[in-house]
């Protein structure tokens, strides 16, 4: 019993101290992780990063680990794409201590150089300074950094291609994009074997890709657009079997397209375009089953299309626009009934337009190419989601059925007195008058696969805005930048607005009279800015062809004006043979597409003029009126002349020179019969036929060909005064129309015989017709007998 009674109290005291040395350390932790606070020496550095960047907002009362205060910026309200954010981890030492891993100051206008003091966050592995405006270079000091991601994109970062970065063996993630780094890019690239994103685009690279790109076989992210790279694209990025994203754009490169580009089956975007050098088949991708986004575009690919593409059911966008591919549409692209938008722009596609292609509501461009017209195909330009502008071969130029705008050339179907000598159009904008000029407006809100008509003007636009993220693109661009003062307030009405295009926009000056003409074509950046900001550090490239010739390659419209904002006109001389003007803009992948967002790029235009050259064949305003009269003239006198030919081929006008002269002059409204109709309808005026006789001649009852009674009066051939009575008969009753006057049907007039032919009318009386089928009275009508000269009188039938 002693031994139960001592392990009781025993074990009580066990319990207790347990317990308490639990609390203890509970207690103690608790207060570790509630004190723990960022080392001092990465606080001075933050204190010494927010004075070079200007970061004048981070709140140094509060420990930038704790949660509180301005060090986790919430961007609510704030401008898209800003971020200001300090993340720590405070899981070292047991808790005790915080250090900084990760850094985003996004789209927050900061300034200066780039701090070396970030390699000072020895911890630090995620560091986002896009879209700011940071200059100089990268710190030799950041060599010895240990970041994950790194993300420089959008500033004003310069030199040469910063190898102090291939220093940074940790990197899985890293964007230069957007600066101004030049040169060739250095074979260290290949130390960044852990690299998986690599973005290069929209610098001035220049040389050949260095073959130690090869050793980076994780790539499942690479974007070498917009730069002037030379030699072909390489072999080895075969070697990139991992890879599901590969961008090739505007960056200077020469085709072919290598056939080991058929391994990289992972590959789920693929975009090449503009390629130089010589022509080449179409690129082996049949194993590319998992593409989503195809894009081939200008890779001087030839031959035709394969049927392969038509069974890779994930695609999504597909655009082969502006190759030599030739032959028909495969059968196969019935099935691409999920693919948004389809581009086959400017190829040699022939066969007809498939039956699927006006029924569906996806985006379908099939604009400039030469399909073969059939009965069943399209003979208008759709106004929905397919364009076929140009579509047509000239075969099909043969058929009256089909609009203008299909057929190549877009040619003139209209006479010459309707054409037109100037245009003038405010692009994207309202109808505006500057300059004693009506500038029409521009309103069509789409883009992407368009036709749209205007008075003696068409536009014909392609493409979608890649990488937006968002439901509906945006063609008319609205001024975003202050005018420049020189502009005076009535020029800025064409500069208030522009429409912009991402892959192709042409205009057509249509049915203008040949001749040389002086094209003007209004340019503003107003998209980008004329300040210091990220904003102002877009770049737009395009090219400008007139009549399907190169006069303007690779424009920037804020470099040739001298800012954002600022109004320039580029002026070109065009000689117009048949009829249509053609002014077509491109781009050809050059130029930033990530400023101030993903999206803005392209060719944008804010208004076109074309003015002859030569003197206009009347004054601005009076000229359609004077066609019109002289038109209106001319064809009159030739029905007169027909119709006095007429006359006088059915005698009317033959056998009797006074009652000849005299019908000259009359405006008849009768019809004309011939003796042998009449003699028909009379049975050669039978006696058995007459209804009377006076001094004017015999009346005969007649029924003609289609039924119609009618009665006949003959003028006798020895009466001179009837000859005058009927010419007089003839003018009055002709002009005269009346339910109670007889009806002048027609007249004949062939050898010595003059015919009247009026309406039969039957004895009856005037009662039934006013009062009723009682009345005694007689009904009459009013007639104009040839015996009385003094007009009209009551005649008793």
């Amino acid at each position: 019993m002693g031994t139960d009674d001592f392990s009781f109290p025993k074990l009580l005291l066990a319990y207790l101290i347990c317990s308490t040395t639990f609390l203890f350390f509970a207690t103690f932790g608790q207060s570790a992780t509630a004190t723990a606070k960022l080392h001092s020496q990465e606080v001075n550095a933050l204190k010494e990063i927010g004075k070079k960047l200007g970061k004048k907002d981070w709140d140094f009362r509060k420990d930038p680990c704790t949660g509180e205060g301005n060090w986790n910026g919430s961007i609510e309200g704030r401008r898209k794409g800003f971020e200001s954010s300090v993340t720590c981890d405070c899981t070292f030492n047991h808790n005790s201590s915080c250090h900084v891993i990760s850094i985003a100051l996004k789209a927050q206008n900061l300034s200066g150089t780039v701090p070396p003091e970030f390699s000072k966050l020895q911890h630090l592995k995620d560091l986002d300074l896009s879209r700011n405006y940071l200059n100089g270079s990268i710190p030799s000091q950041w060599g010895t950094m240990r970041l994950v991601t790194l993300s420089l994109m959008g500033n004003r970062l310069s030199g040469p291609f910063p190898k102090v970065l291939t220093n940074i063996t940790t990197l899985r993630n890293l964007s230069i994009e957007g600066n101004h780094f030049s040169g060739p890019i250095p074979p260290e690239i290949g130390k960044l074997i852990k690299l998986e994103k690599l973005v290069v685009c929209s610098n001035a690279f220049t040389g050949e890709l260095p073959l130690a790109l090869a050793k980076l076989t994780n790539l499942s992210d690479l974007r070498i657009c917009d730069n002037n790279f030379s030699g072909k694209i390489p072999d080895f990025i075969g070697n990139w079997t991992r890879i599901s994203k590969l961008l090739i754009q505007g960056s200077s490169l020469e085709g072919p397209i290598p056939s080991s580009i058929s391994g990289l089956t992972s590959l789920t975007d693929l975009r090449i375009t503009d390629l130089r050098g010589t022509e080449s088949p179409f690129p082996p991708l049949r194993n590319l089953e998992s593409l989503k986004k195809l894009i081939l575009r200008n890779c001087l690919i030839y031959g035709v299309i394969p049927s392969y593409i038509g069974d890779m059911k994930r695609l999504k966008n597909l655009d082969l626009s502006y190759n030599e591919l030739t032959g028909e549409i495969p059968a196969s692209f019935v099935q691409l009934a999920k693919v948004d938008f389809t581009y086959l722009t400017g190829n040699q596609l022939t066969g007809t337009v498939p039956g699927w292609v006006p029924g569906r509501n996806n985006i379908v461009d099939l604009s400039y190419n030469n399909f073969t017209w059939e009965s069943s195909s399209p003979n208008e330009c759709p106004r929905g989601s397919v364009n076929l502008v140009e579509s047509y071969s000239s075969s099909a130029n043969k058929s009256s059925r089909i609009q203008p705008c299909l057929e190549r050339n877009f040619p003139c179907h209209v006479s010459k007195n309707q054409r037109k000598y100037s245009l003038h159009i405010n692009c994207g904008g309202k109808e505006v008058n500057i300059g004693g000029n009506r500038y029409e407006a521009d309103r069509e809100q789409r883009g992407a696969s368009v036709y749209y008509m205007g008075q003696n003007w068409a536009l014909s636009s392609t493409g979608n805005f890649m990488d937006n993220d968002i439901d509906s693109d945006i063609y008319i661009e609205t001024n975003k930048s202050a005018l420049s003062k020189n502009v005076s307030v009535l020029d800025s009405e064409l500069y208030m607005t522009a429409r912009g295009s991402p892959i192709s926009l042409t205009y057509y000056g249509l049915c203008l009279i040949n001749g040389d003409y002086t094209v003007k074509l209004h340019f503003a950046e107003i998209v980008f800015t004329n300040d210091r900001t990220f904003n102002s550090l877009g770049k737009r490239i395009f090219d400008v062809y007139i009549q399907d010739k190169l006069v303007l390659k690779d424009f920037n419209i804020e470099s040739e004006a001298g800012g954002a904002g600022k109004p320039i006109v580029k002026n070109f001389t065009a000689v117009v043979s048949s009829h249509t003007l053609k002014i077509h803009f491109y781009w050809a992948g050059k130029g930033t597409t990530g400023i101030p967002d993903r999206g803005f790029y392209g060719p944008l235009i804010s208004a076109i003029s074309v003015d002859p050259n030569f003197e206009p064949p009347s004054v601005e305003g009076n000229k359609n009126h004077v066609v019109i009269a002289v038109g209106t003239v001319a064809a009159a006198l030739l029905l007169l002349l027909l119709i006095l030919g007429i006359l006088r081929r059915k005698g009317c006008l033959g056998g009797n020179i006074s009652a000849d002269k005299e019908l000259r002059d009359l405006d008849l409204q009768t019809g004309l019969y011939t003796l042998r109709q009449i003699k028909a309808a009379t049975k050669n005026f039978d006696a058995a036929n007459k209804l009377g006789e006076g001094g004017f001649g015999s009346v005969y009852k007649g029924l003609l060909s289609d039924g119609t009674v009618i009665a006949v009066k003959q003028l006798s051939s020895k009466s001179k005064q009837g000859n005058r009575e009927f010419v007089n008969e003839i003018g009055m009753i002709s002009a005269l129309q009346h339910p109670n006057l007889v009806k002048l049907y027609g007249c004949c007039v062939e050898g010595n015989q003059m015919l009247l032919i009026y309406e039969y009318m039957e004895n009856n009386c005037v009662s039934r017709a006013l009062f009723g089928e009682n009345s005694n009275t007689k009904l009459f009508r009013i007639s104009i007998p040839f015996k009385q000269k003094a007009g009209l009188i009551l005649s008793m039938k």
